[in-house]
């Protein structure tokens, strides 16, 4: 067993058992790279990667590829999820230097000292695909390495100079207006696919905070019909509920298999704002069964959500997924499977590698042979190999899902999901919050390593939810000790945001200030728009601020270049009108009957908080007098507020016009 046998992340543990003498990223290989003038091989992936295990299976595993990397290079190993820092950096530097997009396994060689000279990503162990043997790149590269010293050194220092350049730059001429939102949903009106739902071509991701977007602005066209096509295809599990990272076709019928927990956490929060809005019982029926999923087979006996279940079984991309024919006919009665065969597209040629199936919605409908045929083969399926789980819990995806688990849950009616969202949240605050600083990561007991930007500001906007679920003092005090750690170690004082990294994280080639989304939201964004927020309720201004100040760094790049910006578009548009806070005061059954009752309402941007009297220690925007009434409902813009509105339908018609 090599080093990363004793680390926390499932991913590099995989590896522990390689003939390559791998390190985790850590100060014992930089000095031995440093020390015997080695350079690193740096391979970052993550466990539920299909592409990766190939890699592993190919070279990592084999002894003659292994002898050659420790000959020639100090090898790295790397769990992006663990360590998004490195990856971000490292996936910015291949792209600099490849000019092609990233992904994983993503292989980089580096200098002792961190900067990258070369890199891909999967590498073959035999010439294929247009790619070099992975071995014959070793030798190639480690040849460079020793021959053209000063091209190298010329080259890093342009590539540092190229990092400094990705920095977001201040612009004194402009000011915060909404141009970069409606600029955004031209673009996405541009790249809409009409007919299957989605962005662009094939591969399809679900882009959840540009669907929120859509919703918020009135664009249910573009949320609704991608929700229902992602709801009718392969990318969802029909069986089990969850939806997988992407889809591989256009048409949402056949995904990678992997299915992460970042992507379902804001996909349950989007359904239930997708059912608000059109009433659809589809997106209701999906919110369910995704909640089942991730209370079921991602949350942990402790609380916490684990990361991801992999795309192989038995290593087999999606075999725990897919159908026979004959399999099916086995399973069910006649009458069953002559009605699921055309529902979930068994009727068809067979979809999966051309010879088998992968159930999607083929012809809509419900009817009680469907939903015996569904729970017979679920129960089936419960029999094979089960994919590989990645158990580690991470702040910044636990933060997502509870956010998630926690508006569904108030929309639906749905206690046990607000349960299952604040046993996460307690399972963070008891084992993963120490000394007023979040780690990032918990396995077998263990948490550590620095937590990021993305782990503070999402784990803020869980809480601001979980505040409108069931509203506790604690939480707001728990979101402004995280805001204050945002500030004090994140902001930057001299052009505003946030740096994905602490002050006090260890000293990297680049510190990174992202405000794009990817496949979570920005931590930029997030937090611009939770600090509006909790200013919003606090009147804290020291939060309002540097919400104003992120957005402004931002606003000349979203200008110019609206796409992926949408979570920070959402951000300015709440500050823009000021956020609106609706605190209802009164006695406790009531307070929580018209809280019930307004969680039914789509109010994207307003913060609905139900505050039985009584309560000691709120702050004063919060701390609202005792009336006489039953209720007492306050709408707020920032800290301005209007009378106090006693009667509930009263209170729904100004919603309406305020709106």
């Amino acid at each position: 067993m090599n080093r990363l046998a004793q680390e926390t992340s499932p991913y590099l543990q995989q590896h522990a058992a390689n003939p390559v003498d791998w390190y985790p990223w850590g100060p014992e290989a930089l000095e031995r790279s440093r020390a015997e003038d080695k350079p690193i091989l740096l391979s970052i992936g993550y466990s539920a990667c299909h592409w990766c295990h190939v890699m592993a299976h190919e070279s990592f595993e084999d002894p003659g590829v292994a002898a050659v990397m420790n000959r020639l290079f100090v090898s790295i190993k790397v769990d992006r999820e663990e360590r998004p820092d490195l990856d971000q950096i490292y996936q910015t530097a291949h792209q600099m230097l490849s000019q092609r997009t990233g992904g994983w396994p993503l292989t980089m060689f580096l200098a002792p000292d961190g900067t990258p000279f070369f890199g891909g990503t999967y590498f073959p162990k035999q010439p294929r695909y247009g790619l070099p043997g992975f071995t014959e790149l070793c030798e190639r590269v480690a040849g460079v390495w020793r021959e053209k010293r000063a091209e190298i050194g010329a080259q890093n220092a342009e590539v540092l100079d190229a990092f400094e350049r990705t920095l977001p730059r201040r612009s004194t001429q402009d000011k915060l207006d909404g141009a970069p939102i409606q600029a955004l949903l031209d673009t996405l009106k541009a790249n809409f696919d009409a007919r299957l739902g989605g962005f662009g071509a094939a591969p399809k991701f679900p882009h959840p905070t540009d669907l929120e977007l859509c919703l918020r602005k009135g664009e249910t066209g573009m949320a609704r019909t991608t929700l229902e096509r992602m709801c009718e295809g392969g990318i969802y599990d029909q069986l089990g509920g969850g939806f997988c990272r992407y889809s591989v076709d256009a048409e949402w019928k056949i995904p990678h298999f992997e299915k992460m927990l970042y992507d379902n956490g804001p996909l349950l929060g989007l359904l239930a704002d997708a059912w608000l809005v059109t009433g659809d019982a589809l997106y209701a029926q999906c919110a369910g069964e995704t909640a089942a999923w991730i209370m079921r087979e991602m949350q942990s006996p402790e609380g916490g959500y684990y990361s991801s279940l992999d795309a192989d079984s038995e290593h087999e991309e999606g075999k725990f997924y897919v159908w026979d024919r004959d399999e099916v006919q086995k399973v069910l009665t006649p009458e069953e499977y002559a009605v699921a065969a055309a529902h979930f597209g068994l009727a068809q040629p067979p979809n999966f590698e051309n010879r088998h199936w992968h159930l999607y919605v083929s012809k809509p409908g419900d009817s009680p042979q469907i939903a015996s045929a569904r729970e017979k083969l679920f129960a089936a399926r419960e029999k094979r190999v089960r994919p590989g789980r990645d158990e580690k819990v991470l702040v910044s995806w636990n933060a997502l899902a509870m956010r998630g688990m926690a508006h569904a849950g108030r929309v639906f009616g749905k206690p046990a999901w607000i349960a299952s969202a604040r046993r996460a949240l307690e399972f963070i605050r008891s084992k993963m919050w120490r000394d007023g600083r979040l780690t990032a990561t918990y396995k077998d007991g263990r948490a550590h390593l620095n937590a990021y930007l993305d782990d503070y500001a999402l784990l803020v906007a869980a809480l601001l939810e979980l505040l409108q679920a069931e509203f506790q003092l604690r939480d707001l005090d728990f979101a402004r000790q995280l805001a204050d750690v945002l500030l004090d170690q994140f902001e930057d004082d001299a052009d505003g945001g946030f740096f994905f990294t602490a002050r006090d994280h260890e000293r990297l080639i680049h510190r990174p200030k992202p405000g794009h989304d990817h496949a979570t939201p920005s931590g930029n964004a997030v937090a611009a728009w939770v600090l509006g927020r909790l200013a919003a309720l606090t009147g804290e201004q020291r939060y309002a601020r540097a919400a104003e100040r992120t957005l402004e760094l931002f606003h000349p790049a979203m200008r110019e270049h609206p796409g992926g910006f949408a979570m920070m578009a959402i951000a300015l548009d709440e500050h823009l009108a000021q956020p609106k806070t609706l605190i209802l005061r009164g006695k406790e059954d009531a307070v929580d009957a018209w809280r019930r009752e307004l969680a039914r309402e789509f109010m994207p941007d307003t913060a609905v908080l139900a505050i039985a009297d009584a309560r000691p220690g709120l702050p004063p925007l919060l701390d609202k007098p005792r009336r006489p009434q039953p209720v007492n409902a306050w709408l707020c813009r920032g800290v301005t507020c209007l009378e106090p509105i006693s009667d509930l339908v009263d209170l729904k018609k100004i919603l309406q016009e305020k709106a």
